[in-house]
């Protein structure tokens, strides 16, 4: 995967966020399918937009209150390792 902009984690209104621009819409949904496969995994679905070459992720814990625990950290972390950042 050829990612051309990837932004940090960042903490925003109790969530991690993340923004990954990619080559094109391909590479993007080729990217979306990996984590899909993740979160069924880990049984931890991430709320996630796709505009062509534009994928926004957001993790938080519904049953904790809508709050950031350390699954959400480990997914985090699953899914920079696919982005080879890890």
């Amino acid at each position: 995967m050829e990612n051309i902009i990837q932004k940090q984690w960042e903490e925003k209104d109790d969530k991690l966020y993340k923004v990954v621009i990619f080559k094109d819409f391909n590479e993007a949904f080729a990217f979306m399918i990996k984590v899909a496969f993740l979160a069924e995994k880990y049984n931890h679905h991430p709320k996630w937009t796709n505009e062509w070459n534009k994928v926004e992720i957001w993790l938080w814990t519904h049953d904790v209150g809508n709050d950031i625990t350390e699954k959400d950290r480990h997914m985090a972390k699953q899914i920079d390792e696919l982005l080879g950042l890890a």
